[in-house]
This record gives structure tokens, C-alpha cells and sequence, in this order.
């Protein structure tokens, strides 16, 4: 592609469209060169398979548009199925493909890029309008858009998809210089304009709608439009949808109807806590941060420190994840903070990163980098696999190998019905080296670590700077400076709090192990004193050309201990080095994770460390001692092997933990066990899916639904077609009252079985259930189909046995078994 003058992309990222908006802006990450061994392997992974994988994965959103150009055209459209969101997956992949190719010409992807926007441009309707499913008249209350435009704002994503166009059209523009989409976004805008707060006769009976988007986007992506065509309306607007969120409407329900699900429940100077849809929450927040500064609010300057202090003292892992609450995906009450059934959707960590960066920018307080480091480099990274071609949508801090937390599977899925999380990976990655350097005419702020050189303008001469470091690997950094001619700034250096007391700024975690060195500052060999303010060593001197700073941050092994009000931390600790968290996974440790414990006075910090090599990339391993309890419940001295948490889930699947108990009590040889609640003492399989548990059938585990999502499932996976069997053996000989079996079906190759029968053991002998005469073997979804004894029933053991239908597996959620008293 070809790229246009620097003038003219001095908004590139979406970080530098925050420019105008702070006393300091970012060097655009098209001006930062990034040499990092850590990075740049992953910025090729992106350009060479993320992209590509993502546009493949997204042409059902192009297909989706197609349908409403087609109409447009006055073509008969046939079998189009309503979908609120899928085109703003698509746009957030043209958006990382453009902040990428603005790296190399790519004629391929440009012409690409040409089809999509000329069927962008067609599906949009001559007022503006654009939303294929509303034109193409297959939108409706049902689906939770409305039955005209603009009917269900709260839910329709109608504007969060114009949102994401902006921004793809912005990148899209300052990439090749054609402009067609970007005037499709300022036609879009100027028509959402009219129709939310001047009134449109064609909608709402010509009233002004003036209601918030339910699903925030749209704010921040104004913020960007207005920076980049330089037309104050798009900045208005953004200030008006911000204005009228909890006075104009207020969602009167719950769950997602509930008025904090989407931040209604009041102005946004009115808000204290962090509530509400996670994502939702921390793209509002960004676009406050923006308001914020241009409008000089100081009411949501207050609002938006009070929030933050709540989410960093309160709602925050220790990986930086947001939302722990399933079912609204965001936040629960103050220190729930659950490790295996965590949500921490990885598009909440890329809203934390984006909102703390704005913070920075707005306040030059380094907290807020500490925090979006955290989150980039944990939650952010762990989301997408070394490869670039498999995700996780949620980010738990334990997993049992088994347990199908990531959509319906226990590991990584190559994509999303919902996919939110693998588009916003694809924008997010390339803007990472945009976050290095900040600046203006009298200050230079190193605000991220990386090996990178740039060139800017500052204290009127031109500096170029080299950085030179392993980072976040290693914490050396060294600093080059050369300006064109002797002159005196100040060079800010960031000191994260990972280097003090505590790994991450807030009051939920602190180190239990005294720091034993502290960081070190020298200027062209000589030991510096430096004050530090907001975060920052400060060298405020005459550079001249070839002057050197060393900053040596230590990066040794720290022991984490939580807030006592998290109850799912109670005797638990947590490793972390640098700005990594430390994970354990099973394939390192012989077994499950959950047998390790910690000594309640572990501090203990000597390793050794070491490198995992794969084909796809490599991360730093430490092997430590701890304790870990046997198959016989008697406790051992073991080797304890960690990795960074965002490497988990890279080779195999399997158990891992963040959060170590301090008591062998808490430990668990075997998470698959049996618990000694079930009925059965034992359960055997003809086989069992490597991915799954026989143990889930008696394991007590309430499904809700027959799609096995949310709940450990026994499977036959990749046996299809192929008879099978399961056994569970009661601690005794019982009188049966009836059997309930909860079948398993997904979208993929688990089927009800075509044919089920059971058997029961007497006296060591198998033989047929006789079936009372009303019952049948049924298949009913969701539910548990249970059959009864046709007389009295005595027997030690049952066998389910299954006939799958023809090229499918078979899968149980749970057999309930009731005994008569």
C-alpha cells in the first residue's frame, strides 16, 4: 500500500488520533521501529496468518452486507439471516490489516480491501443508513434488533457497527489515501447526526431519538473521525451521546436489560463503581478520557478516577482481566474475583488497555501504562496462540484440562460464532510499538519497553532514539539518544510498580518476599540520581549526540498474596516476574497442577530459568520448589516448572494455576476424580475423548442446555459412528427408583444416540433393564431422560449403551441415579 505523507497520517493509530487531545502525544507506530525479539515474531505471525485466517473467517460479514447491496439494487435476496454484529468483526479486521500494511506495500490486500468497501459502500442506503439486516427487512424484535432502524438502540449494535466502519475507514484512508469508505463513515455519521438529535421524518415519527448506544463504540470512534477530517460536528456528537446516557434512557429489566448492564444507570459524572458488560464499560470509559481533555469536564475526570481506583482496588485479576462474571459477561461485586470459572472476555483487556493508555496520555501518570502492560502483556497475549490461529474468548486463572470454558471447548477454538475477540486481536497487536515513546516540545516519556528506534522533533532539534533490550524478558534497557544539536529536555523513564512493593497499582496485591535490589539509573557510565514523580525517573540535563541511559530494572521471582476480602484467594499465593504473571501447566509438571501447594511462609524465591523452544515461537520458563500432595494424600517436596500466562495452552491440553494453596488441604491429586458426593464410586468408558471426563457423567455438574458448553461432558469424540458404552459402579448393592440421562448434542459431531439401552449388575451378572411400560430410551434436549424399573430393582451397577448415529460421536452431561430409602 502506499502510504501517505507524514502530515497527512498524523493521526495512523488509534492511538495517535489522541494527539489533539493530550499535552503529550505518542510517536505513531509507523514512525517506531520495532526490533524486539518478543514483538516483531508476532506482528509477522499477524501479517503473514492472522489477517489472513480473520478475512476468511469474516466473509460471512461480507456475504452479509452482498444481501443488502443486492436489495438495493432491486435483486430478489433469498435466505439472508438476520445477524446484529457480524460486519463490525469484519471491520476490525480490515482496521489491523491496515495498520499493517501501512508497514509494506501489499498490492494483494489493497485490492482486497477495494472489494469489500465497494460492497460497503453499495449495502449503505442513499440517507445513510447502514445495517443489512433492517435494509433487507429480515431484522425484528426477535432477534434483538428492532422491527424498524433504530427501534431497539440498546441491543441492535446499529451504531457499534458504525463505530467500528469509522475506525476501519480512518486506518483504511491513511494506508492507501482513497477516501470512498471514509466518506461512507462521514455519511453514516452526518445521518445518525439528524436522525438522534435534530429528528429524521423517515425515523421515530421525526422526533430526535437522543438515546445512547447500548453497546459503547461509537463515542470513541467519533473522537477519531472529528481528529482526523478535523470537523468539530463528529466531536459533538460524541459529547452528546455521552451527555444523555442515564438522563434520556434508562433500561427498566435485567440481566442485559438490567440499567447497568450497559452503564444507563446514571450520568456518567454520577458514576463511582465499575458495573455492567465489561467491554461495554471500558470503551465508555475510553471515550470519557477523551471528552474529558478536549472539553475540559472535570466532572468525568473525577467520575473516571473514582472508577478506576474501583476496577484496580476491587474488580481486577492480577492478569489484568476485567468481567468475571459470566452470563453479562463484566463485572460482579467488589472482590469476586473467581479463578476456574473467570470470564475476562479479551476484548474487556483490550477496552483496559485502550482506556489506561488514554489515561496516560491525559494525566502522564505512569500507573495507568502499568496497568495497560499488565493487561497487554497477560490477558491480551494469552488470548491468541503463538501460531496466531486459535483464541480463547474467556480468560481464566485455572483450568482442569477438562472443564469447556473457551465457547464449548477447554483449550483454544479456531474462531467464534460471536467473534469479537480474534477481530479485536487483529487490530490491537499492530499498534503495540505506537505505545512506546510519548512526547512534546520539552519532555520525552519512555512508556513502554521494547527494542525500537524512532526519530521526533523536540526542544526544537531533531532526536533519534535507539532502545536496546530484551524486554519484557529482561529488564536492561538501554537508551541512545542523538539530537541534531545540544539540547535540554527532561527524559522520563518509566519505573513500573512491578519494580516496587507491589506487582500491579491498586490495593488488591502486594509481594509477600522483601525486595532484595532495587533498580539502577545510569547516564553515559555514571550512576544517576533521578526524582521520581507519577511513576518516572527523571533526567532533566543538555543531551547531545551519543548519549547513553541504562536503566536496570531487576526481574526477580515475587510472591503475590490477594486482598483477604477475594475469598477464592483465601491461602493461596501467585508468581509473578517483571511484568509477567506465572502460570504452572501440566505438561511441565507431571501431572495435575492442582497438587501443588505452597508453605503459608513461602518465601522461598530461588530458580533457575531457562527457554521453551516450539516452531512458532519460544517463552521463558522457571523451574522452583514447592510441595505438592500424592495419589495417597500424603504430601512430597516436588519441582515446580512456570511459564507466563500468556504462553499456557501453546503445546497440549491440560490442568494450569496461577493461584498456588498455602495448605495441603486446598490441593487436588486428581481434579477429575470423582467427588465424594456422586452415587457412583467408580465410572468406566469404551473410550473417552482426550479433550474430555468419564468422570463428568457422576461428577454432580448441573447443565443447563444439551450444547454441553458450560459444564465438564464425557464424549467419544473422534470415535464416530462407533458403539459405545459407559459403566458407573455404586460403593454398594442399592434398590434403583430411576435413572435420568442428560444427553449432550453440539453444532459440531456430537449427535444424540440413534438407539439407547441399559443394563444393571446382580450378583456379578449383567443383564438387561427391564423398562416400565410407560417409559422409553428418549432423547429429549435439555433435560434429563429418565426411565423407571418395570419392578423392584437391586443391583450394584448400570450400563448405558449407545448406537451413534452414522458419522457422529455420542456425549453425556450427567446420569442422575434416586435410590430408593
Amino acid at each position: 500500500m502506499n502510504v501517505l505523507s507524514v502530515s497527512t497520517i498524523c493521526f495512523l493509530s488509534i492511538l495517535a488520533s489522541l494527539q489533539v487531545v493530550a499535552s503529550i502525544e505518542p510517536v505513531p507506530f509507523h514512525k517506531v521501529e520495532m526490533t524486539s525479539e518478543f514483538w516483531r515474531p508476532r506482528l509477522i505471525t499477524q501479517r503473514k496468518v492472522l489477517v489472513p485466517f480473520a478475512f476468511e473467517k469474516t466473509e460471512p460479514g461480507v456475504a452479509h452486507l452482498q444481501a443488502a447491496a443486492d436489495y438495493l439494487k432491486g435483486k430478489k435476496v433469498d435466505n439472508h439471516r438476520p445477524h446484529r454484529f457480524i460486519d463490525s468483526d469484519l471491520y476490525k479486521v480490515m482496521e489491523g490489516a491496515a495498520y499493517l500494511a501501512q508497514l509494506q506495500d501489499d498490492p494483494e490486500l489493497e485490492s482486497q480491501f477495494d472489494r469489500i468497501v465497494e460492497v460497503i459502500a453499495a449495502a449503505q442506503e442513499p440517507d445513510g443508513y447502514l445495517y443489512p439486516s433492517h435494509t433487507t427487512k429480515v431484522g425484528s424484535d426477535k432477534n434483538m434488533m428492532g422491527n424498524k432502524p433504530y427501534t431497539f438502540v440498546v441491543h441492535s449494535h446499529e451504531l457499534y457497527n458504525m463505530g467500528h466502519l469509522y475506525e476501519a475507514a480512518i486506518a483504511y484512508f491513511q494506508a492507501t489515501g482513497k477516501d470512498k469508505l471514509l466518506k461512507v463513515a462521514e455519511k453514516n455519521a452526518v445521518h445518525v447526526n439528524r436522525v438522534f438529535f435534530e429528528g429524521d421524518p423517515n425515523y421515530n415519527n421525526g422526533k430526535p431519538i437522543r438515546q445512547a448506544p447500548g453497546h459503547q463504540e461509537m463515542e470513541l470512534a467519533l473522537v477519531k473521525l472529528s481528529n482526523v477530517t478535523g470537523k468539530k460536528l463528529y466531536l459533538e456528537m460524541a459529547e452528546k451521546f455521552l451527555e444523555i446516557r442515564g438522563k434520556t434512557y434508562v433500561p427498566d429489566g435485567e440481566g442485559v436489560m438490567s440499567p447497568t448492564y450497559a452503564q444507563q444507570h446514571a450520568p456518567l459524572e454520577k458514576q463511582r463503581e465499575a458495573v455492567g458488560h465489561a467491554v461495554r464499560a471500558t470503551y465508555l470509559y475510553a471515550a470519557m478520557a477523551d471528552i474529558a481533555a478536549l472539553k475540559q469536564k472535570n466532572s468525568y475526570t473525577k467520575a473516571l478516577h473514582r472508577i478506576w481506583a474501583d476496577i484496580t482496588d476491587t474488580r481486577m485479576h492480577i492478569t489484568g482481566g476485567l468481567g468475571a462474571v459470566h452470563g453479562i459477561e463484566g463485572f460482579g461485586p467488589q472482590y469476586l474475583l473467581p479463578n476456574a470459572d473467570a470470564f475476562n472476555e479479551t476484548c474487556a483487556a483490550v477496552g483496559n488497555v485502550l482506556f489506561n493508555f488514554r489515561m496516560f496520555l491525559v494525566h502522564q501518570d505512569a500507573k495507568y501504562l502499568d496497568v495497560a502492560e499488565v493487561s497487554l502483556l497477560n490477558n491480551v497475549l494469552a488470548a491468541v496462540n503463538l501460531e496466531g490461529n486459535k483464541f480463547f474468548y474467556v480468560n481464566p486463572l485455572e483450568a482442569d484440562g477438562k472443564y469447556p470454558f473457551n465457547h464449548g471447548t477447554a483449550g483454544r477454538a479456531p474462531w467464534f460464532g460471536t467473534a469479537c475477540c480474534p477481530s479485536n486481536m487483529a487490530r490491537l497487536l499492530p499498534q503495540v510499538q505506537g505505545m512506546t515513546y510519548a512526547h512534546n516540545e520539552e519532555n520525552l516519556y519512555l512508556a513502554m519497553y521494547a527494542d525500537t528506534s524512532t526519530s521526533l522533533k523536540i526542544a526544537g532539534t531533531d532526536l533519534a532514539i535507539n532502545q536496546t533490550t530484551d524486554y519484557p524478558n529482561d529488564g536492561k534497557i538501554k537508551i541512545s539518544l542523538n539530537p541534531k544539536k545540544p539540547s535540554s529536555f527532561k527524559v522520563h523513564l518509566r519505573i513500573p510498580t512491578w519494580a516496587g512493593n507491589q506487582f500491579v497499582p491498586g490495593k488488591l496485591y502486594k509481594y509477600l518476599n522483601p525486595k532484595k535490589e532495587s533498580w539502577s539509573l545510569t547516564v553515559n557510565g555514571s550512576k544517576t540520581q533521578a526524582k521520581v514523580e507519577k511513576g518516572f525517573a527523571i533526567i532533566e540535563r543538555k543531551w547531545k549526540k551519543g548519549d547513553q541511559i541504562i536503566l536496570d530494572l531487576p526481574m526477580p521471582l515475587r510472591i503475590n498474596q490477594c486482598d483477604k476480602r477475594v475469598e477464592e484467594n483465601h491461602n493461596r499465593l501467585a508468581f509473578t516476574r517483571g511484568p509477567f504473571v506465572l502460570c504452572a501447566e501440566e505438561i511441565d509438571n507431571g501431572g495435575a497442577t492442582q497438587r501443588f501447594f505452597l508453605d503459608q511462609e513461602y518465601v522461598e524465591t530461588k530458580y533457575n530459568l531457562s527457554k521453551v523452544k516450539l516452531a512458532s515461537g519460544s517463552f521463558s520458563q522457571i523451574k522452583t520448589m514447592a510441595n505438592a500432595v500424592n495419589e495417597s494424600g500424603g504430601e512430597e517436596d516436588k519441582s515446580l516448572s512456570l511459564i507466563p500466562y500468556y504462553a499456557w495452552n501453546n503445546r497440549q491440553p491440560g490442568s494450569m494455576t496461577i493461584w498456588f494453596p498455602t495448605t495441603p488441604k486446598l490441593a487436588v491429586f486428581d481434579p477429575h476424580r470423582l467427588p465424594k458426593k456422586s452415587v457412583f464410586s467408580n465410572i468406566k468408558a469404551s473410550h473417552t475423548s482426550d479433550l474430555d471426563t468419564v468422570s463428568a457423567v457422576g461428577d454432580g455438574k448441573e447443565p443447563k442446555w444439551s450444547s454441553g458448553k458450560n459444564v465438564p461432558r464425557w464424549t467419544s469424540r473422534p470415535q464416530l459412528g462407533k458403539t459405545q458404552w459407559v459403566e458407573g459402579h455404586f460403593p454398594e448393592s442399592k434398590k434403583v427408583r430411576d435413572i435420568g440421562v442428560y444427553w449432550m448434542q453440539d453444532q459440531q459431531d456430537v449427535k444424540f444416540p440413534k438407539e439407547w439401552s441399559l443394563e444393571i449388575r446382580h450378583d456379578g451378572k449383567w443383564k438387561p433393564f427391564e423398562l416400565y411400560v410407560t417409559d422409553r430410551y428418549d432423547n429429549r434436549a435439555n433435560q434429563y431422560n429418565v426411565i423407571h424399573p418395570a419392578a423392584p430393582l437391586t443391583c450394584d451397577a448400570i450400563r448405558i449403551n449407545m448406537v451413534p448415529q452414522p458419522d457422529a460421536a455420542v456425549g453425556i452431561l450427567e446420569v442422575q441415579v434416586a435410590f430408593e430409602k
